[in-house]
């Protein structure tokens, strides 16, 4: 379980900035609590980059705080970050989504899984409510943005400890959110 613990360099609570939020938002009794607290913060204080037009691209915790603004896979990494600072589990979980919704081209979705006492691992998934988008954080019923419909799509039921690769390549490989969301990366589960 330390591995779900212990601070990295994408999911790095041990930065002043990212520590110090996770301290103020742990004031709530119950590791429930603290998470739903910091769940709702993420999703709600931090704009997802491709609704609102945001252009930088953002991928460890504590550059998503600083700029207030990242794509799915990066709030989740603050997501994971402030969980962890708490003390509480948190690794990464994945959907593979279809982007035309006949499956010609996929890409991978993030959100955060942490361990809750009583529920165990719960997807929790702060990209940030739009229209036709709604998360929510309501152990144990899971509230993801989106549902796998078609041949291909799926949700991964793997927790990792660390971003997958394919993830952190994309985000850094990119300067501007357009050429971020002309290369969102795929995976299919296949090692």
């Amino acid at each position: 379980m330390q591995a779900y613990l212990a601070p990295s360099k994408n999911i790095n609570w041990d930065d002043p900035d990212v520590w110090s939020l996770a301290m103020a938002l742990g004031a709530a009794e119950g590791a429930t609590a603290v998470a739903k607290r910091c769940f709702e913060w993420v999703r709600d204080e931090v704009r997802h980059s491709a609704d609102h037009g945001d252009q930088v691209v953002t991928c460890t915790a504590s550059e998503v705080l600083r700029e207030r603004t990242g794509l799915c896979y990066a709030k989740s990494h603050l997501l994971a970050a402030l969980l962890r600072a708490n003390g509480i589990p948190a690794g990464l979980g994945y959907q593979r989504l279809s982007l035309d919704d006949v499956g010609s081209r996929f890409c991978l979705h993030g959100f955060a899984v942490v361990s809750l006492p009583g529920v165990g691992w719960y997807r929790a998934d702060a990209r940030g409510n739009r229209p036709g988008v709604t998360t929510e954080f309501d152990p144990p019923r899971e509230a993801l943005a989106f549902e796998t419909r078609i041949v291909g799509e799926q949700t991964f039921t793997d927790v990792w400890p660390e971003p997958l690769p394919v993830v952190v390549d994309a985000l850094r490989r990119t300067a501007k959110l357009q050429e971020a969301l002309n290369q969102l990366p795929d995976w299919d589960g296949a090692q």
